[in-house]
């Protein structure tokens, strides 16, 4: 085991953003580095986001514990992860429950960056990477008992509401493209969600039918 990944896992334990024993033996098993791209590997273990490509990032690991821990997973969870990215959040879900992590991610090479990846880690074979528009949700494995997207969303996609199993949640971070807020949705039947919110982050934006409109690179 790295001794820069247990003392960042310390960090966020003293910081009181890890509390489960569950999602640190998980951050154990998975090391950051096998996640990002070899030209970022001497950050992976600073508590900051890091570049792969496509101007997309992996999150922050302290955000990526505050959305896990606020997702609560229990082990008989079915699991949509919205931005599979470099395949680490999805991995750490993975790991947290006995059911499949369905993963959508729209940008082809992520699709393969996060599938080279996760060959390091035979173990897991519950973490589905699908190509698409993850706006949409997943309707043909719907309905789901959790909900984690990835990305900022200019309002929170009706798709994914409606792809919520009742009594389950959804953690989402949406607002405009410079500070969204992170909210934990409960749905408590077809039409009434509670909301909490978690805090102020920044995201990467959520592209797509119910996300922002992607723009051509010139």
């Amino acid at each position: 085991m790295s001794y820069q990944n247990r003392q960042l896992i310390w960090k966020m334990k003293k910081d009181g953003h890890l509390k489960s024993k569950e999602i640190e033996q998980a951050l154990l098993e998975l090391p950051r580095e096998k996640f990002v791209p070899a030209n970022v590997k001497r950050f992976a273990y600073e508590n900051t986001p890091l570049d792969i490509g496509k101007r997309q990032t992996i999150s922050q690991p302290a955000t990526v514990v505050i959305m896990t821990e606020a997702l609560d997973v229990k082990k008989t969870d079915k699991i949509l992860e919205i931005g599979t990215g470099s395949g680490w959040q999805g991995a750490i879900l993975a790991k947290l429950t006995k059911k499949n992590v369905y993963s959508v991610e729209h940008i082809p090479e992520l699709v393969k960056f996060a599938k080279s990846n996760l060959e390091q880690f035979p173990e897991i074979k519950n973490l589905k990477i699908i190509k698409g528009d993850g706006s949409k949700g997943l309707k043909k494995y719907a309905p789901f008992d959790k909900i984690m997207v990835t990305a900022a969303s200019p309002e929170v996609p009706k798709p994914l509401l409606d792809q919520l199993k009742v009594g389950g949640k959804m953690v989402i971070p949406y607002g405009d493209s410079y500070s969204q807020e992170m909210i934990s949705i409960t749905k408590k039947n077809k039409t009434k969600f509670d909301r909490a919110s978690i805090g102020f982050f920044n995201f990467v934006p959520l592209l797509g039918k119910y996300g922002f409109k992607e723009k051509k690179e010139e």
